[in-house]
């Protein structure tokens, strides 16, 4: 059963002001007390009313001023020489979408960060660059373009970039807005700097590689994936091999979570990430879901229509989807697939009871556009 949505109905606040009313309002006031009847509809709507509105970052047009960066700021003093994207809607937070930042970090030929470690969640998407590594809790990890890894919450890091040549572009992406929402933020600085790394590199890659559950080491009983990165080429591969067997999500094509090799589920409690694949010319149905997504384009071209706007994308271009927004993509090229990597709050979502989705029925399941 449907039922009107309507703030003058009954069972919604619709008391009017009087004058009485208002002198009881400055009463309570002075009490730091107030009325919820005249704040109710508004923090209890009828349905999502997200701050954030949908975006599209050109990566042509931030690269230079990326790079512009290694000139003017000493990855000392910086800490972090990262150029962030800030949702016109959420610059409050300095989020991306809903409580997710991200940001474009760039490290310099044989430059490497200090050690630290905090509270909020974050994970890495190479863009650009040979040279990338970081080092998680003593495990280095060498990652190339299009590799995703994760820096779990709690865990010591660092960051450089071991080639001579060129300079690393990866894209961050933290749950920072959200830990601060919950004032529960913790930072702490290495107490020597830099973590003496382990022997062998890639070690939870060669541990965990092929989908197979190793016997013989430490159980792993740690609320994220003990897998930190995760590879291009076999992941495009998974997916082109998922092509093969399964028409996919009507949705989104065929799309695939990264997960946790011990549980099945998401790589950390508070975000996950998937890669998806459009087949050549693929439009998909518009579908809205609790939860933010950023979109990054890992491969390919098309266009995405998110809340009855198009945004045309490159590979690297970064876009939103704002929770409870309807959303569609369109794989533009007729001859090659497109392939988008994501990361989102649906764990949290998922934890909470939160998670709801819908899928657009009107129109042929696709959004009218101006």
């Amino acid at each position: 059963m449907t039922i009107e949505q309507d703030d003058t109905m009954l069972g919604r606040a619709r008391v009017s002001d009087t004058p009485e009313l208002t002198r009881y309002y400055e009463e309570l006031g002075t009490l730091d007390a107030g009325a919820l009847w005249t704040v109710a509809n508004d923090i209890e709507p009828w349905y999502p009313q997200p701050k954030s509105v949908p975006v599209l970052w050109r990566y042509s047009e931030l690269r230079p001023l990326v790079h512009k960066a290694l000139g003017l700021v000493k990855g000392d003093d910086a800490g972090r020489r990262v150029v962030m994207l800030v949702n016109p809607g959420r610059k409050d937070v300095s989020a991306a979408a809903g409580l997710l930042y991200t940001g474009l970090q760039i490290m310099g030929p044989g430059e490497a960060m200090t050690a630290h470690r905090h509270q909020a969640a974050a994970l890495r998407f190479v863009h650009e660059g040979t040279g990338a590594w970081t080092i998680v809790d003593g495990q280095k990890l060498k990652v190339g373009p299009r590799d995703f890894a994760i820096t779990p919450n709690g865990t010591w890091h660092e960051h450089g970039n071991d080639a001579d040549d060129a300079p690393v572009i990866w894209q961050d992406g933290l749950d920072i807005p959200l830990v601060n929402a919950l004032d529960a933020g913790f930072y702490e600085v290495h107490p020597e700097l830099y973590q003496t790394p382990g022997k062998v590199i890639n070690s939870s890659v060669l541990t965990y590689a092929a989908n197979l559950l190793p016997y013989g080491v430490e159980k792993w009983t740690r609320p994220y994936s003990p897998l930190l990165a995760y590879p291009w080429e076999p992941t495009y591969e998974a997916l082109r091999g998922l092509a093969k067997a399964s028409e996919g999500s009507p949705y989104d094509g065929i799309i695939a979570e990264y997960t946790n090799p011990v549980t099945g589920g998401s790589v950390m409690p508070t975000m996950g990430a998937h890669m998806q694949l459009l087949r050549p010319g693929q439009a998909t149905l518009a579908h809205r879901h609790t939860g933010s997504v950023i979109y990054t384009v890992a491969k390919g071209h098309g266009v995405s229509v998110i809340a009855g706007q198009r945004f045309e994308w490159r590979q690297g271009d970064i876009f939103c989807v704002p929770s409870w927004a309807w959303h569609e993509h369109h794989n533009l090229d007729e001859s090659e697939d497109a392939c988008l990597f994501s990361f989102d709050d649906f764990p949290v979502m998922r934890s909470l009871g939160f998670h709801r989705e819908e899928a657009y029925t009107d129109n042929g399941g696709h959004q009218p556009t101006p």
